[in-house]
């Protein structure tokens, strides 16, 4: 039996988050620069997002550029950006074939005007799609949306437009970026890494994590299905026992 036909369709979690880690470690194996890395890991993007289709997912959200990731060589950072406008120009049309809607999360006003411009289309090219949504990661950090929303709470507590006892965890939730997302059921990191990076810390209280080895120019959709599969097989208890759960 293929891993495809070994998911079951009824326990298929809603939204699945990746950490795309490892394309500097995939070229160095390889002999090259990290750039040759990030331009394979888009093979992997491809692959990924055609499986998730094909499964039925409806969220798929890839953590592509950290705000820490600004930090890295200008020449990385120009080179990753430059990757994603092209991937975003390639990808399109076929993502629209394939019914796949795309959403951004993430300090989007500072990234480069190019970038910016290219995301808006694509997202209004596709926002009529109705399978899978995928949403990129871009200049995201958990910290920064936080804080963000802290910001934004407190404008409207002053302003008179909130009062301090409507704050709960559902209106925080409307304050941040993934509003209106579900929160991953599913955290996957590539590369061997076994933390989150400052990923989606408020969405992810109940996530179930899988850590691989494999470095993401290497991940497939099969990579993806074993992932599926195995939190399929977890017991999510939800801070409740095990008895609840089954009664």
């Amino acid at each position: 039996m293929i891993l495809k036909d070994k998911i079951a369709s009824e326990k298929l979690p809603k939204h699945v988050a990746i950490i795309m880690d490892g394309n500097g470690r995939w070229a160095a194996l390889h002999g090259n620069e990290r750039t040759f890395g990030h331009e394979h890991g888009v093979e992997s993007v491809r692959s990924v997002v055609e499986g998730a289709g094909e499964i039925g997912l409806k969220y798929l959200t890839l953590y592509a550029f950290s705000t820490e990731n600004w930090g890295r060589p200008k020449e990385e950072v120009d080179a990753l950006m430059g990757l994603l406008v092209h991937a975003i120009n390639e990808e399109t049309e076929k993502l629209k074939e394939k019914n796949v809607s795309l959403q951004m999360i993430g300090d989007f006003d500072s990234l480069p005007v190019d970038v910016q411009d290219k995301l808006n289309w694509s997202i209004n090219e596709l926002k009529d799609c109705t399978g899978l949504t995928l949403i990129l990661a871009l200049s995201y950090s958990a910290r920064w949306e936080i804080t963000e929303a802290v910001r934004k709470i407190a404008d409207d507590v002053k302003s008179g437009k909130l009062g301090t006892e409507q704050i709960n965890n559902e209106l925080i939730d409307t304050y941040l970026t993934t509003n209106g997302i579900p929160d991953p059921e599913l955290l996957i990191r590539t590369s061997g890494e076994n933390r989150v990076s400052n990923f989606l810390l408020w969405q992810i209280a109940y996530t179930e994590f899988y850590f691989t080895p494999i470095l993401w120019p290497d991940f497939r959709k099969d990579n993806l299905f074993e992932a599926i599969c195995d939190f399929q097989n977890r017991e999510r208890r939800f801070g409740k026992t095990s008895q609840q759960i089954v009664s």
